[in-house]
């Protein structure tokens, strides 16, 4: 079932998000807002946002910058913006936060994130943890280490020569493709997505789906990374926060899910006492979009029941 609701949502940065909303069917729990991953569009949630409402949450999802049928004038598609674009993709979900928070006024509201969408999700909650019941942080790498700086002078190099408005020739052999090559005896090069056949043919076959990323809009992607892999950045979030770590032990994008545990032992180092995580095994990137999704969304919706039964 697709989204009840398709509408557009003027931003304080200029942008005009294409917004959708699922209502939620019969008595309301809470609210779960959606950050979409790199290269793909909030569109693609319905299923989970139909999967939410019966059980009682309302879905909000919005296409980020550059992403989708949003649109703003220093963001054409694969980039977030001319400058700081980073920093607007933050005022957006911020945006979209505001508004939930007009029209469901009391209820306990979820971020959400997956893959880039992730990398969104704990960037915003490092700097607006208060006003969230929980945080849900989805198949996401903060692990880039030296590989993330030597990808941003490869990057510098391509701005240098090309311009950061062009898309980047060495990421995405570096990340899409490579990450696809890994998959033994692999159908097609976005086989890293899901096991699932059906799904990824519906990827590939979607024109706003897996185009390559701007130079600028690679680089915004490692300073989200960057935050995130600076623990003083975490300062700022409460402690007891809750937080649903979700990874795949056949992801590529996170070696295997690594990323995901390396995150909640740093998160564990630094006393957060509220911590849920797990890596599903054979699971690869899209968790949403994989076989056993309906076992990952019962396990995603009991974790938001018991968020929400305590607000």
């Amino acid at each position: 079932m697709p989204f009840n609701d398709q509408r557009s949502l003027a931003s304080p940065t200029g942008a005009s998000l294409n917004l959708y909303t699922r209502k939620a069917d019969g008595k309301e729990r809470g609210v779960v807002q959606i950050s979409h991953g790199l290269a793909e569009h909030a569109a693609r949630y319905a299923g989970l946002a139909d999967f939410l409402a019966g059980r009682g949450y309302h879905t909000y999802a919005h296409d980020h910058r550059g992403h989708g049928h949003t649109t703003a004038p220093d963001a054409p598609p694969g980039k977030f913006g001319d400058t700081d674009g980073g920093g607007k993709v933050i005022t957006d979900v911020l945006a979209v936060h505001e508004l939930i928070a007009t029209e469901h006024d009391g209820l306990p509201v979820i971020a959400f994130g997956h893959s880039m969408g992730g990398l969104i999700a704990l960037n915003f909650i490092q700097r607006h943890s208060p006003r969230l019941a929980g945080a849900a942080v989805w198949n996401a790498n903060f692990s880039a280490g030296i590989a993330g700086y030597a990808a941003l002078a490869i990057l510098g190099w391509e701005r240098f020569r090309l311009g950061s408005d062009v898309p980047s020739r060495m990421l995405p052999r570096l990340t899409f493709q490579a990450w696809g090559k890994a998959v033994p005896g692999h159908r097609t090069l976005f086989d890293w997505l899901s096991r699932d056949a059906a799904e990824v043919d519906k990827y590939i076959a979607d024109p706003l789906c897996g185009w390559d990323a701007s130079v600028s809009l690679w680089r915004d992607l490692f300073g989200f990374i960057f935050a995130g892999a600076d623990d003083s950045r975490f300062a700022g979030i409460r402690k007891d926060l809750p937080v649903n770590l979700t990874g795949g032990e056949k992801d590529p994008a996170t070696s295997g899910g690594k990323a995901v545990e390396h995150l909640t032992r740093r998160m564990r180092q630094m006393h957060f006492s509220n911590l849920v995580s797990k890596v599903y095994p054979e699971t690869r990137h899209e968790s949403l979009n994989e076989v056993n999704r309906n076992i990952i969304m019962e396990d995603f919706a009991a974790w938001a029941d018991k968020v929400t039964a305590s607000r």
